[in-house]
């Protein structure tokens, strides 16, 4: 009897040892494709975004980190600020820290070079608004030459019989800001608008819209009211900056036509005789969630598309007071039915996952 207890205790012992370790033989994602159907333990992501912590940011991040989590991977998310070097240092443990899978957002210059690296280790990669072309790597962005298109054009039809005199605010050097640059210049060339001066600064990324309000500040003492019609503005950091400006100045007669949007866009382009009257933006949100749902499924091994682009959708100010309340981007849905939802590479083994 001694014995048989001894013997019971040193198997409970061994088995609290192997507990403790860590060590799991657990498949959580059986039922899906290939080898991550066959996995065990959880899958790890890091979404890593070359942006500053602003809400856009926010969102995105928050829509690639629900989505990872509710197919039960672990995702952990870094910001770098547009920090080259930061962004190298962060990938570079990513490199090391036992993911399945990067998420890379707004890379630059050396972000090919690093995703080459991953994917020669075996990890699958999908990027977003990205510099280079790596070969089984999906290429997502939102379709910036539609929002470049929608948000000219409504510019331009703002204005008829006339060509409007517009300050511009654009920045080269990111792969976003040169496809939206195409389709500006068919818009110059085309004499449908007449570009008075430029600005466009960014700085450390801490405070963009501070300097570009200094900036269209400076513009608009040397045009008088008649003399600009209005701004585009290619970002909407930019643009957050030419509100502040133009309400400073008094000089909202200059109406402000945008790109992107989050909740702090709305409320400006809600407020009583905002300057603010459109701007054309995907999701982003839904842009981090579809990026989740792709990398997914090269997990799975399943087939990606080399390149993807995330529709626009065009927010008018006249469309947001008729909706009455304050319309945010969680009610945008509301609004316009083209907002925050798609079905796009969601599976019917994902939603099996997201149930168990």
């Amino acid at each position: 009897m001694r014995r048989f207890i001894l013997s019971l205790v040193t198997l409970m012992m061994v088995l609290a040892l192997a507990a403790c370790s860590g060590t799991t033989t657990e498949k959580f994602y059986e039922g899906a494709p290939g080898a991550l159907g066959e996995k065990e333990g959880r899958i790890k992501i890091a979404v890593i975004r070359n942006l500053g912590a602003d809400e856009h940011t926010a969102q995105f991040l928050a829509g690639a980190k629900e989505e990872g989590e509710s197919l039960g991977f672990v995702v952990d998310t870094f910001t770098t600020n547009g920090d080259d070097a930061r962004f190298e240092d962060v990938f570079n443990q990513a490199l090391t820290g036992g993911y399945d899978g990067i998420i890379v957002s707004h890379g630059q210059s050396n972000a090919e070079a690093l995703i080459k690296q991953a994917v020669e280790a075996g990890i699958q990669v999908v990027t977003f608004d990205t510099a280079g072309v790596v070969a089984n790597v999906t290429s997502t962005a939102q379709d910036d030459m539609s929002l470049a298109r929608e948000s000219l054009q409504a510019l331009v039809d703002a204005f008829p019989g006339k060509t409007p005199k517009i300050f511009k605010m654009w920045i080269a050097g990111f792969p976003p800001m040169e496809r939206r640059e195409v389709v500006y210049r068919e818009f110059v060339n085309a004499g449908k608008i007449e570009e008075i001066a430029f600005v466009g600064e960014v700085g450390d990324f801490t405070n963009i819209a501070g300097l570009n309000a200094d900036a269209i500040g400076s513009l608009l003492t040397r045009y008088g009211v008649g003399e600009v019609d209005a701004i585009w503005a290619s970002w909407d950091a930019f643009a957050t900056g030419a509100f502040t400006a133009l309400k400073e100045n008094s000089r909202t007669e200059v109406k402000i036509y945008g790109i992107d949007v989050s909740n702090a866009d709305l409320q400006m382009m809600q407020e009583a005789n905002s300057p603010w009257v459109m701007t054309a933006a995907a999701d982003a949100k839904l842009v981090g969630t579809l990026n989740m749902r792709i990398l997914a499924k090269k997990l799975a091994g399943e087939t990606t598309p080399a390149t993807y682009e995330i529709p626009a959708t065009t927010i008018y100010q006249d469309d947001l007071m008729e909706a009455g309340g304050t319309v945010t981007v969680a009610t945008l849905e509301e609004v316009y039915d083209t907002w925050g939802k798609s079905d796009e590479f969601n599976e019917s083994w994902m939603d099996a996952l997201r149930n168990k």
